[in-house]
């Protein structure tokens, strides 16, 4: 079943006071946060979009609070997806998929990376596989998006700030409604 821009306003109305895995923010200021960093950066729409829906899945998909605690992944990056496919093109889809990965290969390829991950970046890196080693790293940089991923997942990382201020949902669902593929 598709998503409608109302479904997804309605689903971060709903859900987006849940707490943001161990992190200081809610899921909702979590993905205000990364969409306003996006745009911030100067980044396109679609791009910006992305950050704002990067992690839709963990409201669709609900597995409590702090799901790595218990040895959880609940796959958040691969779950939303076909709800958002029939709305929105590859260029926001892709960065979604790829995020996690985009962890991976940035561990990998930065020495100082791992070090700055929150206590859950930590745990769900390992749920998700863990660091990429060399020849893993090298392939993910050569996919369509990576570098947009590698993007997103650094805004993902800053966008837990208590007192970072945003513009509002409307602002970035505005956005949305531009480049959306099928009827709002």
């Amino acid at each position: 079943m598709a998503l409608t821009l109302d479904d997804i306003r309605h689903l971060f109305d709903k859900h987006g006071s849940i707490a943001y895995s161990g992190e200081p923010v809610t899921q909702l200021q979590h993905a205000l946060q990364s969409a306003a960093l996006a745009e911030a950066a100067g980044a396109s729409a679609e791009l910006t979009v992305a950050a704002l829906l990067h992690d839709l899945g963990h409201l669709l998909n609900q597995q409590g609070e702090t799901p790595t605690e218990r040895g959880i992944d609940d796959l958040h990056q691969y779950y939303a997806l076909p709800f958002l496919r029939p709305l929105f093109s590859d260029a926001v889809l892709e960065p979604i998929r790829l995020h996690v990965d985009a962890k991976r290969c940035l561990c990998a390829i930065d020495a100082s990376y791992h070090a700055r991950l929150s206590a859950d970046s930590v745990r769900s890196l390992e749920l998700q596989g863990g660091v990429f080693d060399d020849e893993a790293a090298q392939t993910f940089l050569a996919k369509p998006y990576a570098q947009d991923a590698i993007a997103l997942r650094r805004w993902d990382d800053e966008a837990k700030d208590a007192h970072r201020v945003t513009p509002p949902l409307p602002h970035f669902m505005d956005m949305a409604a531009r480049i959306a593929l099928a009827p709002r």
